[in-house]
């Protein structure tokens, strides 16, 4: 099973206040451990949401909104992409994870959608589609 680990943003992490060395280097040590362990398959920061948009769906019309957003509850500072055997793991290895910010601060686990999990609608074409993407994908990553 892949999770996606949610690091939600805080005033602090809204305010762009970077993390100390102590910190960095305690994040470091915890993402070298989930690499040993085959747990961590992608994870980044993010920018404030002063430095992002939002683009906003009515029908067939788009319109954009540049951050910053004002729910900060609702915001995430930082993801993690973890494969897990199940949600009481990834639950586990968040619980060994450095606080990630100053203060307070909140992790939101969420499994993330396997082909199998939409059933008979995502058809074969749709499968060989969607393998021909993540491969591509893939390639212009690497």
């Amino acid at each position: 099973m892949r999770f996606m680990v949610i690091v939600k943003a805080t005033k602090d992490s809204e305010a762009g206040i970077m993390p100390g060395i102590e910190l960095l280097t305690a994040m470091g040590a915890y993402n070298e451990e989930l690499v040993k362990a085959g747990i961590m398959l992608a994870g980044d920061g993010l920018h404030p949401s002063s430095k992002g948009v939002r683009v906003q769906f009515n029908g067939d019309k788009r319109g954009v909104v540049d951050g910053p957003f004002a729910e900060t509850k609702e915001l995430i500072s930082g993801f993690w992409i973890w494969q897990c055997k199940s949600m009481e793991e990834a639950v586990e290895w968040v619980k060994r994870c450095p606080n990630p910010m100053l203060g307070p601060s909140e992790i939101e686990i969420r499994q993330i959608f396997e082909p199998e999990d939409f059933g008979a609608e995502f058809t074969p074409e749709l499968r060989a589609q969607e393998e021909r993407v993540w491969a591509e994908a893939k390639k212009n990553a690497g």
